[in-house]
């Protein structure tokens, strides 16, 4: 609620946004429209049975959840009319209008970052297989947060990213070739393929444990939205009753 209460009150032209919601609860339409009985929204429902076998266990219970896959079937779940469309996790807050983020040109717009040890996402059976290793030759380490994305369904339909994806996620039930969650089938699909955005627009790992130095850095100066992309989420904390822990 928060984040669809920040989007229409940070954007120029609130008016002409529409929402798509991708659920696998069809009572999330009323719930929103309780709240926003004038919101031009569409809810969509995905079924978790195409991704259900192909999850790999992973590090937590969030992560292995079918529904933080649904952003592989974008281009099937939304209507064909679409081609483009700013997608945005349920755990951020917008202090800014995103709608203008332009495509320059690619499928996919993130925030890139070189900071972080790349080579972890992927297990030893990747990186002494060169054939799978090739797919990031020339690139320098980098991942980017898929929490906040620029995506351009024409061409994702057109280079059938879906399909790739998925051929990446049978190939790990096979031989598991990476560690974490729905991040890292993204980096072998869109290696080449991303179109950098400032990182102010998306300032995200709020919400880690700070206690154990798992907390980043924020970025300096103006941000464009604050992103919960830890377990620590406010609400969770204000519904216990207990809003001033970190």
């Amino acid at each position: 609620m928060a984040a669809i209460l920040s989007t229409l009150q940070h954007s120029s032209s609130p008016e002409d946004i529409r929402f798509h919601f991708i659920s696998s609860l069809p009572s999330l339409h009323k719930t929103i429209l309780r709240s926003f009985p004038y919101l031009r929204c569409q809810l969509h429902i995905f079924a978790p049975s195409p991704v259900q076998g192909l999850i790999f266990t992973s590090i937590g219970q969030a992560l292995d959840s079918p529904l933080n896959y649904a952003h592989n079937y974008l281009p099937m779940l939304l209507p064909t009319c679409l081609t483009k469309v700013l997608y945005l996790k349920s755990d951020l807050i917008l202090v800014d209008d995103l709608a203008a983020t332009p495509l320059l040109g690619k499928p996919l717009v993130a925030s890139e970052y070189y900071n972080a040890n790349f080579t972890i996402y992927f297990t030893p059976t990747f990186w002494s297989n060169s054939s799978m290793s090739l797919t990031f030759a020339g690139r320098n380490a980098c991942y980017f947060n898929m929490g906040v994305m620029v995506i351009d369904l024409v061409r994702w339909r057109v280079g059938g990213h879906t399909r790739r994806i998925m051929e990446w996620m049978e190939l790990q039930k096979r031989m598991r070739i990476y560690e974490i969650g729905s991040l890292p089938h993204f980096l072998l699909v869109f290696a080449r393929e991303i179109a950098l955005v400032d990182h102010r627009r998306n300032e995200h790992g709020l919400g880690r444990d700070n206690y154990r130095g798992l907390c980043r850095n924020l970025h300096p100066g103006p941000v464009s939205l604050f992103h919960w992309s830890g377990k620590g989420k406010p609400w969770a904390r204000i519904d216990s009753g207990r809003p001033w822990l970190l």
